[in-house]
């Protein structure tokens, strides 16, 4: 009899164990979900912040009449291909990603297009109202760098540990996929050419 109860409370202390194994594996991957998840939201929010400054950015261009009316229509029009994009935050996978990073690169080309043609205009780059929007949107686009930066380590994080033994086991019975990162812009390896 001895023998049996021993044996049952080994038995029982090792599914205790591995119980709480599992519970502690699967809550660790959620909070690294979480994490990412969280963090795409901050991304979210940056590029939310420089679409909001577009349309005071081209108020400020538009008044000065001979402004080139077509870098501003492709600039709206960028802009609002850019805020028609929706990412699902559960379903962070490298399609969703680059569809996204796409309508973005399109109106940052667009905006870079509208800074250059304002060079030509020496009352609008003096413009203080000009300026300030100029220097809110270099911030905006130094806050994307840093959540972009941020999410594809919190993204790191998760992938690494949902990818290790025995974690594997647990995310794949969980359906814990790996998410994607943000990745460069296509053609950031060249330089730009400047002329003058």
């Amino acid at each position: 009899m001895k023998k049996g109860l021993i044996a049952l409370l080994v038995i029982g202390g090792l599914v205790l164990i591995a119980f709480f194994s599992l519970r502690g594996m699967y809550n660790q991957m959620v909070d690294f979900q979480e994490g990412a998840t969280a963090q795409w939201a901050n991304v979210e929010t940056a590029y939310q912040r420089r679409a909001d400054l577009v349309p005071n950015l081209v108020n400020t261009v538009k008044g000065y009449a001979d402004f080139e009316q077509e870098t501003l229509t492709q600039v709206i029009e960028a802009r609002s291909k850019a805020t028609g994009v929706n990412v699902d935050a559960e379903n962070l996978n490298p399609e969703q990603i680059q569809k996204f990073q796409k309508a973005q690169q399109k109106l940052s080309g667009a905006l870079s297009r509208l800074l250059v043609s304002v060079e030509r205009y020496p009352n609008l780059k003096a413009s203080q109202n000009f300026l300030a929007l100029q220097s809110q949107l270099e911030g905006t686009e130094n806050r994307i760098s840093v959540e972009r930066r941020r999410f594809n380590e919190s993204v790191r994080a998760y992938n690494t540990y949902i990818r290790k033994f025995p974690q594997t086991f647990v995310a794949s019975m969980g359906g814990f996929q790996k998410k994607g990162y943000f990745e460069s812009d296509e053609g950031a390896d060249q330089a730009p050419e400047v002329q003058f």
